[in-house]
C-alpha cells in the first residue's frame, strides 16, 4: 500500500513524537540523517525542537508520510532559502523513511511527494540536498532525478579516521 502524504501537518503531541521516533529508528538503522548509532530520542529530540521552530517561523515546511495503519512512515523538511540572491531553490532535509518500510519504493514516492509540494511555492524553481558520502545515496538521489553539483572531501566526521564526502544534489522542477 502507497503512503498518504501530507504537507504541514498538524503538530499534534502524537506527530511530533512520530517523527521523533521515525528519526530515531531511521538513525539506529545507519541512516544518514545528522546521527550516528547508538542514539536516543533524548538525543533526537533537540535537533527535531530545532526545526519545530524554523516551522513555526515559516521558515520550513514539513512532509509527512503515513502508512495504512496511520503512523509516521516517511518524513522531509522543506526549508525556505533566506539570501536574497536565492530565494528560487529551497534545501530539502532528513529524508527519512521508516526502517520496516524501506525496500518498497516509499523513498522515491516521498522524493516525488516533496518535488510537487515544491512546485507548489511561489518563485520555487529547484530543490538542493546534501548527502553523506560513502553510502551510494547520490545514486539514489541520481535515479530520482538529481544531479550531483558539487562535492567536499572528507567535510563529514562520522568517527575518528572515518570521514566522508559531502555530496550536493540538485533537482530542477520546470
Amino acid at each position: 500500500m502507497p503512503l498518504t502524504f501530507v504537507l504541514d501537518p498538524a503538530m499534534t503531541p502524537v506527530v511530533r513524537d512520530g517523527v521523533l521516533d521515525l528519526w530515531t529508528d531511521v538513525s539506529n538503522a545507519d541512516g544518514a540523517v545528522g546521527f550516528v548509532p547508538p542514539v536516543t530520542r533524548e538525543v533526537v529530540r533537540p535537533e527535531l525542537v530545532r526545526h519545530l521552530a524554523a516551522m513555526s517561523e515559516g521558515r520550513t515546511r514539513l512532509l509527512l508520510g503515513y502508512d495504512t495503519e496511520g503512523r509516521v512512515a516517511a518524513s522531509a523538511f522543506l526549508s525556505m532559502n533566506t539570501h536574497r540572491l536565492m530565494t528560487h531553490w529551497l534545501w530539502l532535509y532528513t529524508v527519512m523513511v521508516h526502517p520496516r518500510h524501506q525496500g518498497k519504493g516509499y523513498g522515491r514516492d516521498l522524493l516525488a511527494a516533496a518535488a510537487d509540494a515544491a512546485r507548489g511555492f511561489e518563485g520555487i524553481e529547484a530543490i538542493r540536498l546534501t548527502c553523506r558520502g560513502g553510502l551510494g545515496l547520490e545514486h539514489f538521489y541520481g535515479s530520482c532525478g538529481y544531479k550531483e553539483v558539487g562535492r567536499v572531501p572528507g567535510a563529514i566526521r562520522v568517527a575518528p579516521g572515518d570521514d566522508r564526502d559531502d555530496i550536493t544534489m540538485m533537482l530542477p522542477l520546470g
